[in-house]
C-alpha cells in the first residue's frame, strides 16, 4: 500500500456504488456517466491491489476489502467536507458551495428564490438534488447536503425541522370529468373512482392514504407513476383522479385539469427545511437560510 495514490474522485465513486449497490444509481447521483464511475472503481482497484466490489448479474456486493474501505470511507469524505466548509467560511461569501436535497414537488417553487440568491451572491455554486422522498431521507441519514426540503419530515429522527410555507394538497380531475361541475363533493363519493399516485414513501401519498384510513373509506389505486408530470398527463387523459400539491400545478396551470371542490380539501400541510440536529451550517448555508426566510413570499405559487 506504500505510495498508493487514491483520489477523492475514486473514493466518491466507490462510496456511492457501495452505498447504493448500483453503478447506474451512483452515476445518476454524481451526475456523470456509468462508464466514468466504472473507470474510477477500476483505478481504485488497481491502487488498492485487491478487488473491492463484485458484480453478479445486476447485483453489487462488497468484498472483505471493500467492507473495510467502506467503513472508513464516509469518515474520510466527511473530514474533507468539513475542510471545504472551513475554507468557504474563511473566504466569506465571495465563493462557496451550497448543497440542497429536495423532494420532487419542491422543484416547482424552490428555484424562484435560488435565482435572486445567486444574483446577490454570484460566486456561490449551488447543487440541488431533486429526488423522491426515500432518496432525500437516504441523503439526510448520511448528512450529504447542507439543507433538505420536504413536506413530511421523518418522525423519531435526530433532526431539526423549520416550517417554510403552507403546502396545500388538492384533488385533481380531467376538466371534462363529471365531478368538475359539482360543489361540496363528499369524500365518500371519491371512493367510486380510482387514483393515480406516486411511489410508496411519497409524502403526499402517505398523507392522503391516512385521510381515507381515518374516515374508514377505501382508497383504490389505478396505477403508480414516477413523476407529478406523468400524473397530471394521466389525469388529463381521464385515467383517474389524483391528489397533488397545489405547487405542482403552476406555472403552467393546466386548462385540461380541474381542482375539485371536495369536502375536507384542500388538505393544509407544511413545507419544511430540515437538517441533522446540531449540524454546524457553513456561512453559505446559513446565509441562504436567512435569505429564504426573508423571501419566502417568492415561493407562493403564481396562479
Amino acid at each position: 500500500m506504500a505510495g498508493t495514490r487514491v483520489t477523492l474522485r475514486q473514493l466518491h465513486a466507490f462510496e456511492a456504488v457501495a452505498r447504493l449497490r448500483s453503478f447506474s444509481r451512483a452515476a445518476e447521483e454524481m451526475h456523470v456517466t456509468q462508464p466514468t464511475v466504472s473507470k474510477q472503481i477500476r483505478l481504485l482497484h488497481e491502487e488498492i491491489g485487491l478487488p473491492l466490489l463484485e458484480q453478479i448479474g445486476k447485483k453489487v456486493f462488497l468484498t472483505e476489502a471493500g467492507e473495510e474501505l467502506f467503513s472508513t470511507c464516509a469518515e474520510w469524505l466527511e473530514t474533507w467536507s468539513r475542510f471545504e466548509q472551513s475554507i468557504a467560511n474563511l473566504k466569506g461569501l465571495k465563493q462557496g458551495r451550497l448543497k440542497i436535497a429536495t423532494v420532487t414537488t419542491a422543484k416547482y417553487f424552490l428555484p424562484r428564490v435560488l435565482g435572486p440568491f445567486c444574483a446577490e451572491y454570484p460566486g456561490i455554486d449551488i447543487a440541488m438534488e431533486v429526488v423522491n422522498r426515500d432518496r432525500v431521507l437516504e441523503r439526510l441519514a448520511r448528512n450529504q447536503d447542507d439543507l433538505y426540503v420536504m413536506g413530511v419530515p421523518p418522525e423519531d429522527w435526530n433532526i431539526e425541522s423549520e416550517p417554510l410555507m403552507e403546502n396545500e394538497l388538492v384533488v385533481l380531475a380531467a376538466a371534462s370529468h363529471p365531478l368538475a361541475r359539482r360543489k361540496r363533493i363528499p369524500l365518500q363519493d371519491l371512493t367510486r373512482h380510482r387514483f393515480l399516485v406516486r411511489e410508496r414513501g411519497s409524502g403526499t401519498r402517505m398523507t392522503v392514504e391516512q385521510v381515507f384510513k381515518e374516515q374508514k373509506l377505501p382508497f383504490e389505486i389505478r396505477m403508480e407513476l414516477g413523476s407529478n408530470e406523468a400524473i397530471k398527463q394521466a389525469v388529463a387523459g381521464g385515467l383517474g383522479l389524483a391528489v397533488l400539491s397545489r405547487s405542482a400545478l403552476y406555472p403552467e396551470g393546466g386548462k385540461e385539469l380541474a381542482v375539485l371542490d371536495v369536502e375536507g380539501f384542500p388538505i393544509r400541510r407544511t413545507w419544511y427545511v430540515v437538517r441533522p440536529k446540531g449540524k454546524q451550517l457553513s456561512v453559505v448555508a446559513e446565509t441562504f437560510l436567512v435569505f429564504l426566510r426573508d423571501h419566502v413570499q417568492m415561493l407562493v405559487p403564481r396562479q
